[in-house]
């Protein structure tokens, strides 16, 4: 038994996990959520493909329940301890006490916590890996409580790495690494031809490359396109990688033209629209949508031109943040007439942003 810790956006890091066990074939099978963490049953492999991920943050395995599961815990010298669902520094200390007590018998032991930090973040479990080890308390609503070993850890410092580390960087404008490999996840594909027709400067192709997966992208700028090709060069050397990206300078509108075979997926993020200045309200937010989607139409149109029959999209539309409070999501019924089944959507954004992505899941029926 295990349970996977979230990440910040703990509805998409959820969805993204069943879909991952789904993609790989792991036969998950949940026992009980909490919006930190998801406690299931799955196939071993799942720590073997647990770095796959992009939502979520560590891999806990179960030790058992209740305070009598600490005599259970595997004797280290150096550990920390992580509480879910729970902030009391004096609990904190009791449990932790309990732990180096019990570990007396076997020799000694010390454990730390930074300050005002009650889960240990990821850099810090890595940096003391496998010297030190992460016991875990995940904490219900009643006050009861699960225990556990942390066994894997989303490595930050690689996600960082594919964002800063490589030679052309946009910012703002650039999709996280993180959301791109969350994105290749919902598409539940394994193997199979994949496809950005968006690319920009590559993000979402160079999570394809990394995944040993057909990749191809395109873009109509062909200075994005030279940009990118830059990026999966860094990539191939830096990771030490054999496989590539077929690239295109291609309008997404014209896909055909440009490719004459048939992919598996598509993932992508496309052009959202013009910076905005201001929270717009509801009737500015309708007009905004209605405007790119004369644009996203022509794009499926196009999209059914390349894609498999049941071929998976995943897509980020524009929503917004109004004025007055609440969220402008439109519903797309044209997506059907087109033969697009809407399968999922989420929605991922901090508070600070006036537009928000509303990912769909989509599936072409041909």
């Amino acid at each position: 038994m295990h349970a996977v810790i979230l990440g910040k956006n703990p509805a998409l890091s959820e969805a993204e996990f069943y879909s991952f066990g789904r993609r790989f074939d792991l036969k998950v099978r949940p026992l009980e959520s909490n919006r930190n963490w998801v406690l299931f049953d799955a196939s071993p492999q799942v720590e073997r493909y647990f770095n796959w991920l992009g939502g979520s943050l560590k891999l806990v395995r179960i030790i058992g329940e209740g305070e009598d599961a600490i005599k259970d815990l595997e004797y280290s010298k150096l550990f920390t301890v992580s509480l879910y669902g729970k902030s009391d520094w004096k609990l904190w200390r009791k449990l932790g006490s309990e732990i180096k007590r019990h570990f007396r018998e076997e020799g000694p032991a010390k454990f730390f916590k930074p300050a005002e930090v009650y889960s240990m973040p990821a850099e810090l479990i890595l940096k003391g890996f496998p010297e030190v080890k992460d016991f875990v308390f995940l904490f219900r609503g009643d006050g009861s409580f699960l225990v556990g070993e942390t066994v894997k850890v989303i490595d930050p410092f690689e996600l960082k790495k594919l964002d800063v580390g490589r030679p052309v960087q946009k910012p703002i404008l650039s999709i996280p690494p993180r959301l791109a490999r969350i994105m290749v996840n919902l598409s539940e594909v394994r193997k199979g031809s994949f496809l950005d027709p968006f690319c920009g400067i590559g993000t979402v192709v160079q999570e394809f490359v990394l995944q040993g997966l057909d990749a191809y992208g395109s873009d109509r700028d062909e200075g994005q396109i030279g940009a990118a090709k830059q990026n999966l060069s860094w990539l191939r050397e830096e990771f030490r990688l054999k496989n590539s990206a077929h690239l295109e300078v291609c309008d997404a509108r014209k896909l055909k033209r440009c490719f004459r075979q048939r992919f598996d997926a598509i993932v992508t993020e496309p052009y959202l629209g013009k910076p905005l200045r201001r929270n717009p309200d509801r009737e500015e937010a309708i007009k905004l949508a209605n405007e790119l989607d004369r644009f996203y139409y022509q794009v499926f149109e196009s999209f059914a031109d390349v894609l498999k029959r049941n071929g998976k999209v995943v897509f980020v539309f524009p929503a917004y943040r109004l004025s007055g409070g609440g969220v402008y999501r439109k519903e797309r019924k044209w997506l059907e007439k087109l033969g697009f089944e809407v399968l999922a959507k989420y929605t991922d954004y901090e508070e600070r942003h006036r537009l928000i992505r509303d990912i769909h899941v989509l599936k072409y029926g041909g």
